[in-house]
């Protein structure tokens, strides 16, 4: 996670981005409010036994989004690094090499190998992390919906460097903009995926949800108003003990409903859950969006 110094609304990232809203109140309120929430997510990932990784932002240049480090950086169970190409000019800044070390003396992960995709952004390719892609690890499938984010020769580029099998479809907004990220339209846990069919084309729905129940999931269709309360941007972790929770906004979890609340129980996944808001209102990303996940490094390099 990276702690924001200078939290704002973007005007770039939202040309794309449906889910942004400017901020209601003063930058400098908006800015307060999303450190404070920030500090209560890391907190709140803590208290379920999870460990977190903190990396201060620097101060310059402000950079809005910073606290989205999961569109610039991947870690992977083989060691691998991966640096991708960023459609905004003002998020590029965020890479940054202190972010990487975080992962590496606060959570012990051990880089073998790195992946550099950011000479991409010279030629107008984009391909924005685990916004971008949705990986289901134990099947090796790269799941991917087009956007101007998300370039398809690039993400097939990621996929044969990676050994994951590319899933590429279409989601949009129901005013026909394409999803920005593919990771507020889907999340795949160990037993269960939430997908956002309503905002898929009826015509690849059924091939979106034939490939994840190949893989052993379950599919838990997800609403165009759950996806706008940020449902689909869920994220399933372990705990110390190797329990599986499942980490949401509160937004998110009250738009379930009963439903779908209990075959997340039947599933074995432990809801965690934290109001951000103002993260949400203003970043147009919720809690997944702020998590670079960090796996355990097994095995040697592919």
């Amino acid at each position: 996670m990276v702690e924001p110094a200078a939290f704002g609304f973007n005007a770039e990232t939202a040309a794309t981005n449906r889910f942004q809203h400017p901020a209601a109140g003063t930058a400098h309120d908006v800015a307060v409010a999303a450190r404070r929430e920030f500090a209560a997510l890391a907190a709140t990932l803590r208290s379920a036994d999870i460990g977190v990784a903190v990396a201060a932002d620097s101060a310059e240049p402000p950079k809005p989004d910073a606290l989205f480090p999961n569109n610039w950086v991947s870690f992977h169970a083989d060691g691998s690094v991966v640096l991708y190409p960023m459609h905004s000019p003002v998020r590029r800044a965020e890479r940054r090499e202190a972010v990487i070390d975080a992962a590496k003396t606060q959570l012990g992960f051990v880089e073998r190998r790195r992946i550099d995709l950011t000479a991409e952004e010279q030629r107008g390719r984009f391909l924005e992390g685990t916004g971008s892609l949705v990986l289901d690890h134990a099947a090796r499938v790269a799941y991917a919906c087009r956007s101007p984010r998300t370039d398809e020769s690039l993400m097939r580029e990621w996929s044969r460097l990676m050994d994951y099998e590319p899933f590429l479809f279409d989601a949009a907004t129901p005013d026909g903009t394409p999803v920005y990220h593919t990771n507020v339209v889907l999340w795949i846990g160990a037993r269960i995926a939430g997908a956002g069919l309503a905002w898929i084309p009826a015509t690849q729905r059924d091939a979106l949800q034939a490939r994840l129940r190949r893989g052993g999931r379950e599919v838990l269709p997800l609403s165009g108003e759950q996806l706008h309360s940020f449902a689909g941007n869920m994220l399933e972790l372990e705990d110390g003990a190797g329990r599986r929770k499942l980490v949401m906004s509160a937004a998110a979890a009250h738009s379930l409903n009963k439903a779908q609340q209990q075959r997340l129980q039947e599933a074995g996944m432990q809801p965690v859950i934290c109001a951000i808001p103002t993260i949400e209102a203003v970043g147009g990303g919720s809690v997944r969006c702020m998590l670079a996940e960090v796996p355990v490094v097994t095995g040697s390099v592919p």
